[in-house]
């Protein structure tokens, strides 16, 4: 439960960084900020695998490049459903959502799911001599 909190404040992180870098993405509040992680986490837990099952061929055929656009899409719905958040048109919904995935995925690589900061450290062997 606490890493699934974690998640979501790291999902409201990856949020905020793209309302501040992203031209063309507005917050108006606090309250408007929280509404729309909640309802895009949500989207993204129950919605995404649904498109991701239906379009499969078409992310197979791009390479995996069509997931960027079902991820444009669920936050072009999230602005649509959440006043007080917009975006001023497909292109910054599209650079939104590389930034928040870009921000998220490698956020969430580093928190395990019982919400601690894992770290891999990796030990070179010594080579063996063989006489």
């Amino acid at each position: 439960m606490k890493g699934l909190f974690i998640r979501f404040c790291i999902t409201g992180a990856a949020v905020l960084a793209a309302a501040e870098i992203v031209p063309g993405i507005h917050i108006d509040g606090v309250a408007a900020g929280a509404a729309t992680v909640i309802v895009l986490a949500l989207l993204n837990a129950v919605i995404r695998p649904i498109l991701y099952l239906f379009s499969f061929p078409l992310i197979m055929f791009s390479l995996g490049l069509f997931m960027v656009i079902i991820n444009a899409i669920l936050l072009h719905l999230t602005a649509w459903l959440v006043t007080g958040f917009t975006l001023a048109g497909f292109w910054p919904s599209v650079w939104g959502a590389l930034l928040i995935s870009a921000v998220s995925t490698v956020l969430n690589l580093m928190i395990s799911e019982e919400g601690k900061v894992e770290v891999l450290v990796h030990k070179p062997r010594l080579p063996r001599v063989v006489n």
